[in-house]
């Protein structure tokens, strides 16, 4: 694998995670408890819609094929997909959204945070911009986390069956593959393994708070990063998400 080659591996990755989770988060508009949390998971949505116009639209230039962002998100099929498979897991209930929201949110600081040194003037930049908005996200899911956690006890019950749920899947962020280590030869990436002490303890003081327990074990599904697999969620999630581009391609309002 080039260094090139790699390079468009990561940007599809970075996109990818905020393509499926914004797309999923948006599921909720119109349907949430309230309408404050309406409003507030839609504004998420866009942010992280945004920021994935930056990842592949930097993806699109070093591709060099001409394919815009909109190429990228919309006329790909599922196995060419690199998102981890966290940010494709269904939203199930309230509780269940926003635990996968903080779960996802504490990476995603974390990640930037190493970005915005990146040897890569591009990725520091997009960094740099994103970071302030998922520096939000964090301290919103995290807040609700412990809200619901040291809540009632049927919201501590469903919190506590969401992180049950949705831990196995953390392990898969922090797997390291050839284009990561192409990424730390660069000095544009960190080696994703180096975040998980910085994760652990950050997650851990807001469960912790929250009185959830951290199941045992770092188990780690094997997903869509190097495109080994999905579960069945993302081709029905991108039927719903690609049909009006695939059944009028090309066309422009």
């Amino acid at each position: 694998m080039t260094r090139e080659d790699a390079f468009l591996q990561f940007l599809l990755r970075m996109g990818d995670n905020t393509l499926i989770l914004g797309h999923r988060v948006s599921e909720w508009c119109g349907h949430s408890p309230i309408l404050e949390e309406d409003i507030a998971l839609a504004n998420t949505a866009l942010d992280m819609i945004g920021q994935t116009q930056l990842w592949l639209g930097l993806a699109g230039e070093v591709q060099g094929t001409g394919k815009s962002a909109d190429d990228l998100a919309f006329l790909r099929d599922a196995w060419d997909f690199r998102n981890v498979l966290l940010v494709e897991v269904p939203n199930g209930d309230f509780g269940r959204t926003l635990m996968r929201q903080f779960l996802f949110d504490a990476w995603h600081t974390i990640m930037l945070g190493r970005l915005i040194k990146s040897s890569d003037k591009r990725v520091a930049e997009i960094a740099e911009k994103a970071s302030k908005e998922a520096a939000y996200h964090l301290e919103r899911s995290g807040d609700t986390v412990v809200g619901l956690g040291d809540g009632t006890e049927e919201s501590h019950a469903r919190m506590q069956e969401a992180l049950d749920y949705l831990w196995p899947y953390v392990g898969e962020m922090f797997a390291s593959d050839e284009v990561d280590a192409e990424m730390v030869a660069a000095g544009i990436a960190p080696d994703p393994a180096s975040l998980r002490e910085e994760y652990d303890a950050l997650v851990g003081r807001v469960l912790a708070e929250a009185t959830l327990t951290v199941p045992e074990g770092r188990f780690a599904h094997k997903g869509g990063r190097s495109g080994r697999m999905h579960t069945e969620h993302l081709g029905h999630l991108l039927a719903q998400m690609q049909w009006l581009q695939r059944a009028y391609p090309g066309c422009e309002w």
